[in-house]
This record gives structure tokens, sequence and C-alpha cells, in this order.
């Protein structure tokens, strides 16, 4: 049986005691919102703090609401299910309602949060496993050894970033909010990301995620999120790809490919707006179109044996996935 660390929970009502709270006792304390990926790697002993800070009693950071100019924002503790069935969401952001609705299985989207999911850990077969497990291969470079499994040789941890909504968050230009001691900031998700498994993320973790804004889309936007995973109802994606396609009379006008589960950070494929520019959804110049980016997307995406899942077939399904998202867009 795998049993949890002894640890301490604090129960703050506000950002800003949440935040004091993980600056007091910065290198010891962990934000829980959901819990939904933490407990199990508290379990793993992946991680051994001393203090949980829940947000489940922080007033304000779980409500998704639509402004006059557009913008959807969305708050860090908003359920995985709520943001994958609201309205809003569905009719301006389609591809991450999408994405959302396939996170995980629906009892772990009823507890998951937005926030967690965009904060979630990279992933890898080396480094998510038991202690036991880890220990007989002698640990690995994430978590208490010196080694990449991965990559021979590898100086740098190569864990799969694996949360379902960031490339969808990453093609509708959405914007993070976070408060720390220092005050607040917002950031770009694009620049949240780095390559590096081990913590892929420009934020530190004393600092608080409270709120996810997407702008305003252009009148024709459309979107989807396709995903690959061995079984269908609860795994993590062995491959995600998100697409957006803004439409005006009739034409692609402009279009972004984001895909996920690849390296520690979602990989934009370049040269999509170019590619399906002009193009027209239901005809021949669209099909024609998504297939030199889908080829495209082949060439430039180069799955790691890092997750789940053969890799050569992983990299033979990105062009797949590809068409199939962008179809499911437009259609």
């Amino acid at each position: 049986m795998l049993r949890l660390p002894k640890f301490q929970v604090a129960l703050p009502e506000s950002v800003a005691d949440a935040v004091a709270l993980l600056s007091a006792h910065e290198g010891e304390a962990m934000i829980v919102a959901g819990g939904t990926d933490l407990l199990p790697n508290l379990k793993h002993r992946l991680f051994e703090p001393k203090l949980l800070v829940s947000l489940e009693r922080v007033a304000g950071l779980g409500a998704i609401q639509r402004e006059a100019d557009g913008t959807l924002r969305i708050g860090a503790m908003a359920r995985l299910d709520q943001l994958a069935a609201h309205a809003d969401v569905i009719a301006h952001a389609p591809a991450l309602a999408q994405a959302a609705g396939v996170v995980s299985g629906p009892q772990l989207r009823r507890m998951g949060t937005a926030g967690g999911n965009v904060m979630l850990d990279t992933r890898c077969r080396y480094y998510n496993q038991t202690y036991f497990w880890r220990k007989s291969l002698g640990f690995c470079l994430k978590k208490d050894g010196t080694v990449c499994h991965v990559v021979a040789g590898g100086r740098k941890c190569v864990a799969a970033a694996s949360n379902d909504t960031a490339p969808a968050l990453m093609t509708l230009g959405a914007r993070l909010i976070f408060e720390g001691m220092s005050g607040r900031r917002e950031l770009l998700v694009d620049d949240l990301w780095k390559s590096d498994g081990v913590w892929n993320k420009h934020a530190a973790p004393s600092e608080l995620l409270t709120e996810i804004r997407i702008p305003p889309q252009a009148a024709g936007h459309r979107g989807a999120y396709g995903k690959l995973r061995n079984r269908a109802a609860i795994d993590f994606p062995e491959l995600g790809v998100a697409t957006r396609v803004d439409v005006e009379r009739g034409s692609v006008r402009d279009a972004d490919v984001v895909i996920v589960a690849l390296a520690a950070r979602p990989v934009r494929v370049k040269g999509a707006a170019d590619t399906l520019r002009g193009a027209k959804p239901g005809e021949r110049s669209f099909t024609e179109a998504t297939a030199r980016l889908a080829e495209h997307a082949f060439k430039q995406c180069h799955p790691m044996p890092n997750v789940p899942g053969d890799e050569d077939y992983r990299r033979e399904m990105v062009p797949v996935f590809v068409r199939r998202t962008l179809k499911a867009a437009v259609s």
C-alpha cells in the first residue's frame, strides 16, 4: 500500500494569506488545489513537503465569466468539468473546452482545476513510478539521481509537458495572472514554459496562479483538440494537438497548431498560418493545405521515449491528429 508522507495542511481564506504562507515556508510548502496529480506524486515520494497550502477556502478563484469586451476570465480553481461544460468557453474557446473535457476521467475532472492543469508537473516513464521502482533503477535526473534514462548521457531532463489545456491556451493567446510577495504579474502563456523537465515553468514555486485570461477571438474563430492515449477514459496524453482556424469570408485568415507531450514544453508547429491562409474549408484547397501542414508537423516533431507509448508510433500519429483536429475545427 502506498501511503502519504506526513505533512501539515493550511487553509488560508485569501490570496494574500496563501502567498504569505508559500513565501514563509519556501522550499517546504506546496500548493494543493484539486490534488488529483499532487497526491499520487506524494505517495510515490516525488515530493515531500512539510506544508500543503490548500486553495479550497480562498474566495473568488473558481469563477468563469465573460467580460463586456469579450475577454474570458477563468479562475484558477475553476473545475475542469465546469470548464468543459461552460457555454461561454464552448462558444468562444472550443479547443479549451474540448481539452478540459478529456483530462483523465469524470471523477478527477470534478476535482481537478484549470490552474492545476496549467501548472501540472512534467511526466516521464522513469519518474512517475514508486520509490521502490525508481530506487532499483538508480533514480533519474529529475528526482534523486544524476542519470537521464531517456537520453543516454543527457544533461537536461526531458520529462514531457502533459497538460491537455496548455496547447489550447497557447492557440488562444491566453495570459496568466500570478500573485507573489513582490505583487501581481501577467504572463503570456507561451512565455511560461522553458525546456527543462525538472521545472518547466518561468514561475517560482512560491508564486500563485490565480487567473487565466483569454482575449476576444476573431469573429470566425474555430478550434479543436485531439488526444492520443492508450485508454480513452483516463490516461495522460501520448500526444495532444490543439488547433485554431480563423475564417473570414469563407477563407482561412489565420491559424495555429500546438502539440503537447513531446518534450518539456508544448511545441508550436511552424508555418501553420502561412500554409492554411487563403484555403477554403470544405473545399479541396483546405484538404490539400491541411495535408501539407500535417507533413510539416511530422518533420518538426520528434517524440522521445519519455512517456508511455512507442515514440515511432507517436510520431506517425502527429500528422494524423493534425489533420483530424483541423478538420474538426472547421466542421
